[in-house]
């Protein structure tokens, strides 16, 4: 309830006591203020939703650098606010460091020389701190922050809770599924957490980019190293965006950019693991002109099947092929419905076709995804999260490469790569392999025929034949129960009137008159009903009989 009301607090400071008095009913003690905000007045209510979701604390901000990467769901006003969370805290003083270190790495301070007590990043989640082993090795010390996990944990039951309820309260909402977003996004921050997944993360990038050359992914020391503690080597350089300095290092930015644009294309579309946190300060640029990757907290999977239609949606947008793109689409799960299917072709089309005549240096491929995701807002389209996350890294690295080269053309770029890409999953040996596993299973299927039929024609021979009923025979038992419900109606009724006109026969001996001509009307309307039925029900089964000959 003290976090409740925290957050609370902080949504009516910012001018959403109106949305706390939906979410919050009967908040105990809480005294809300329903007006603009006290602390930001003048600013958009996107602005705003920003500046309270830094003040909500590390949970909310890393919910919300997720939620930027959805912009087929929230408008680009939102989108643009959100992008520009900052995850920038005060650093703790080391002491309190050091109880984390005390705790989860028995023994450190014989296994490092030094450990310097001002960390050079600050995150909400952990602190970096350069150090020296006691072997001389340069390192880097991830530390966990105290206390952050049962923070996280506490913010995720409130999230939970507040999707549900929005849900409930705003049913106009479930369109974004907020339970959902809620979901993922606890699954991904638990793993964010884990230390060790985030190394793993590191070694498996590291294998997968040995064979090119020019790349570097810290290595990493296991052996000081814990779920809350990472030990990497320590990696010096400029960032990627600091063109200056690396023109000042002697190297070229133009081949800074084709490096860096292989290396991801190799990550996402034959390795099927990438780095999904592209941004400058996790690329830097070596005094020798090697690109080096940090934080691995966020790497991406995707499976083969995934990956093959992935690349081909980037096929259709770099060919500006619609129809195989609303393919891929569909192969992802995006249904479009028949209604919409042509209005949603033809503005795929024109966006393909408006980038297509784009010179080298106007293209964009970061404007052209959130265009799309523009479109696929507008026909209010499910799409998965992870082709929303894999077009933003993508966009993400395209915007890095035009800014260290002004000549890259996304689609000059990688076309040859997608043409490669396609070879390889249609002629290569391991498809070929693919199509001949196909093909063999097909023959054993053909040649299992005979054995089937001998099989079946022994059941029938002995008596063992089991009977589907098919759509036609539900109808005609249906049919059946109705009328056999009907007749059996029918011979209640006539029989109730028969009892009743009976009945009233016997009371004959009371004074009520005329009682004989009630009873002689019972009878008489009983046999017509009677009379009715029985040839009502010689129709109705003569008709039956002809329909289903």
């Amino acid at each position: 309830m003290k976090r409740y009301a925290q957050i609370a607090d902080i949504l009516v400071k910012h001018g959403f006591g109106i949305v706390v008095d939906e979410l919050f009913p009967g908040l105990p003690g809480h005294n809300l203020k329903l007006g603009r905000g006290e602390e930001s007045p003048s600013l958009s209510v996107y602005e705003r939703i920003r500046l309270s979701i830094e003040e909500l604390g590390p949970t909310f901000i890393k919910f919300g650098q997720i939620l930027s990467t959805r912009r087929e769901l929230f408008p680009p006003e939102l989108i643009h606010e959100l992008s520009r969370l900052q995850d920038q805290v005060p650093a703790l003083p080391f002491p309190e460091m050091e109880a984390v270190l005390d705790e989860t790495l028995p023994g450190w301070r014989e296994a490092f020389l030094h450990i310097a007590p001002y960390p050079v990043a600050a995150a909400s989640l952990s602190q970096v701190h350069r150090g020296v082993l006691a072997d001389g090795t340069q390192v880097a010390v991830k530390i966990q922050r105290p206390g952050i996990d049962e923070v996280i944990e506490t913010d995720l039951l409130i999230l939970s809770s507040l999707a549900e309820r929005i849900e409930v309260v705003l049913p106009d909402y479930r369109v974004f599924n907020p339970t959902g977003l809620v979901r993922e996004f606890a699954g991904q921050i638990r793993k964010e957490l884990d230390f060790t997944r985030d190394g793993k993360n590191a070694e498996r990038i590291r294998r997968n980019m040995a064979e090119i050359g020019g790349i570097r992914v810290p290595r990493i020391h296991w052996n000081v190293s814990s779920r809350r503690i990472l030990t990497m080597d320590y990696i010096e350089g400029v960032r990627i965006d600091d063109v200056e300095s690396i023109m000042g290092m002697g190297h070229d930015p133009a081949n800074i950019a084709e490096r860096g644009f292989a290396a991801y294309i190799k990550q996402i579309a034959i390795d099927g693991f990438f780095h999904g946190d592209p941004h400058p300060g996790n690329l830097l640029v070596m005094a020798n002109g090697d690109l080096a990757f940090l934080d691995f907290g966020f790497c991406m999977v995707l499976r083969p099947q995934r990956r093959e239609t992935f690349i081909r949606l980037l096929a259709g947008i770099a060919g500006t092929d619609v129809e195989a793109c609303i393919s891929a689409f569909a192969d992802l799960g995006v249904r479009v419905s028949d209604e919409d299917i042509e209005l949603f072709r033809d503005d795929l089309y024109i966006l393909l076709l408006d980038y297509s005549d784009y010179e080298v240096q106007q293209y964009d491929f970061s404007k052209m995804a959130i265009e799309l995701s523009e479109i696929l807002r507008k026909y209010q389209l499910q799409v998965p999260g992870e082709l929303m996350r894999l077009l933003k890294v993508i966009g993400m690295v395209g915007e890095i490469a035009l800014a260290l080269d002004p000549s890259f053309c996304f689609t000059e770029r990688i076309r040859p790569c997608l043409d490669e890409l396609v070879k390889e999953q249609y002629f290569s040996y391991d498809a070929l392999k693919r199509e001949i596993s196909t093909g063999v299973g097909s023959i054993r299927t053909l040649l299992r025929i005979p054995d089937q039929v001998t099989s079946a024609l022994k059941k029938v021979s002995e008596g063992k034949v089991r009977i589907d009923v098919v759509a036609h025979d539900i109808r005609r038992l249906q049919e059946t129960l109705d009328r056999s419900t009907d007749r059996i109606m029918v011979g209640l009724i006539t029989s109730s009137v028969v009892i009743g006109s009976s009945l009233l026969l016997l009371a004959s001996g009371l004074n009520i008159p005329n009682v004989q001509y009630i009873a002689l009307f019972g009878y008489g309307a009983a046999v017509f009903v009677g009379i009715y039925a029985i040839i009502h029900a010689f129709r109705v089964s003569r008709r039956a009989d002809l329909r289903w000959r």
